[in-house]
């Protein structure tokens, strides 16, 4: 449930593992105006922990209990769920406990009108699994938290939308997955779920899988076994607006100047080389098909620098605009007659 059309949007923005620079990029990201300008942040967290790394990082803001006074100040859900004496840097049971437990209560705020949508700082994921959670990553806890069959990674850079045929599986086995029928599911997934979410029918283009896109069958035969007719099928027969297979060194760039409005990528790294090539540190990633806004950062809980005052907020602050934005969509939308 939204907020009232005249005010800000809620965003709910779980702090990640503690040991990681998920609290400073958070408490970076807050500080500035503009986000607050926006929406009204509640980060999901531990308070006191927050507090220390605020003053740590001489970062001029006030946070509060999210029952306690707002004015001029960050809310903050206070878990209380990590000791002062855990360690930056390093994997534990405990930092990975509060991860999910931040996740867990994001959704359930989520689910009882609370905020409007999440922002995810980076969780670890041996540090989740040390926690007792059976998840290896953050998209598929919230798909199982909400119960949602269906859902895709896919990262969004400017206007580059990438969404994945698969995600972290060896090479081997995500080029056995372009197959006729897993490309026809992406496509209409795709489809259907971006032209929700952007409020417009979607332009698509798919990314081949050999090189130059087989170059008419030298390289591979992939493109016209599998991928050419499906592409046709769904242009046709479902009346989807997509294209290709194109030649992967080229479509991302055409994606990102705005040509289509998403390139389906065959694999993880085909999607994420192009991303964050492109756009690296401002680019997000966003959870299709939950029920729910979900945006994150495009990268990892940086251990090497957690705890140096260093880390750049750009992604952070990048995926709380995102769903900023993607809520006014989803406003604007409801307001229609």
């Amino acid at each position: 449930m939204l907020n009232d059309l005249a005010s800000r949007p809620i965003i709910g923005i779980s702090i990640g593992d503690g040991a990681g620079i998920g609290p400073e990029i958070v408490l970076k990201s807050v500080s500035d105006v503009a986000i607050r300008e926006i929406c009204e942040p509640l980060i999901i967290g531990d308070l006191e922990f927050l507090r220390k790394t605020a003053k740590d990082l001489d970062l001029p803001i006030r946070l509060v209990s999210h029952e306690g006074d707002s004015t001029d100040a960050i809310r903050v859900y206070d878990l209380a769920n990590l000791s002062r004496s855990i360690t930056l840097a390093e994997e534990s049971n405990e930092c990975g406990r509060a991860a999910g437990q931040y996740i867990e209560k994001a959704v359930e705020l989520w689910e009882l009108g609370e905020i409007d949508a999440i922002a995810t700082a980076p969780i670890n994921k041996r540090s989740l699994a040390l926690g007792g959670y059976d998840h290896p990553g953050h998209t598929e806890f919230l798909a199982a938290l909400t119960e949602t069959k269906e859902f895709r990674m896919s990262f969004f850079a400017d206007n580059l939308r990438v969404v994945l045929i698969s995600t972290h599986i060896s090479l081997r086995e995500a080029i056995d997955r372009v197959k006729h029928d897993a490309l026809v599911d992406v496509i209409d997934f795709t489809s259907r779920t971006l032209s929700d979410l952007l409020g417009r029918k979607v332009r698509i283009a798919v990314a081949g899988l050999n090189p130059h896109a087989s170059e008419g069958g030298m390289f591979g035969s992939e493109e016209a076994d599998e991928m050419a007719p499906a592409i046709a099928y769904c242009r046709t027969r479902r009346l989807i607006d997509v294209n290709g297979p194109f030649s992967p060194d080229t479509i991302f760039i055409r994606g990102y100047r705005g040509e289509f409005d998403a390139v389906i990528a065959c694999y993880h790294d085909q999607a994420t080389i192009a991303v964050k090539s492109l756009a690296f540190g401002s680019a997000v990633n966003v959870t299709l098909g939950l029920p729910l806004i979900r945006t994150s950062v495009d990268h990892g809980t940086a251990f090497d620098i957690a705890g140096k005052g260093i880390a750049d907020p750009a992604s952070m602050s990048s995926a709380i605009r995102l769903a900023a934005d993607l809520c006014e969509t989803s406003r604007s939308k409801a307001a229609k007659p």
